[in-house]
């Protein structure tokens, strides 16, 4: 299987034990994880009770050499443009950090794996839902 861009509920049904997360995850090459999905990870870290744990798990998830971490850059923020409009005209918002995780798969050709569908309202995006 190619890259897969997980977003913030991949990872935390992954960690959570979720069968189906934990198997597309070990049978793919290449995981990406958008800096903006740590950010949401981190804030939600700091909001439970488990920070330091929390924490020490995604810092092992990311040492893996399949994973790799993804800024945002001005190709990156082109295909945020292009999805917001899209999304504009056709009346089907989804929240910010969610385009930009679009935006950043869609850079890198990578399949979004989400347990969200409104991934799937972006109509150039290849998404894989749980």
């Amino acid at each position: 299987m190619k890259t897969l861009c997980i977003d913030t509920s991949a990872y935390s049904n992954f960690k959570a034990g979720h069968p189906q997360a934990i198997d597309v995850l070990r049978q793919c090459r290449s995981v990406a994880v958008p800096s903006i999905v740590l950010g949401e990870l981190r804030a939600g870290f700091r909001l439970g009770t488990r920070y330091e744990k929390n924490e020490c798990e995604l810092r092992a998830f990311l040492s893996n050499p399949a994973v790799q971490v993804l800024d945002v850059d001005d190709d990156a923020a082109h295909n945020y443009a292009e999805i917001v409009v899209e999304l504009r005209r056709k009346g089907t918002p989804i929240p910010t950090n969610d385009i930009w995780i679009a935006a950043l798969a869609m850079r890198e050709g990578a399949t979004v794996l989400t347990f969200d569908a409104h991934f799937n309202a972006i109509g150039r995006l290849a998404v894989m839902q749980l």
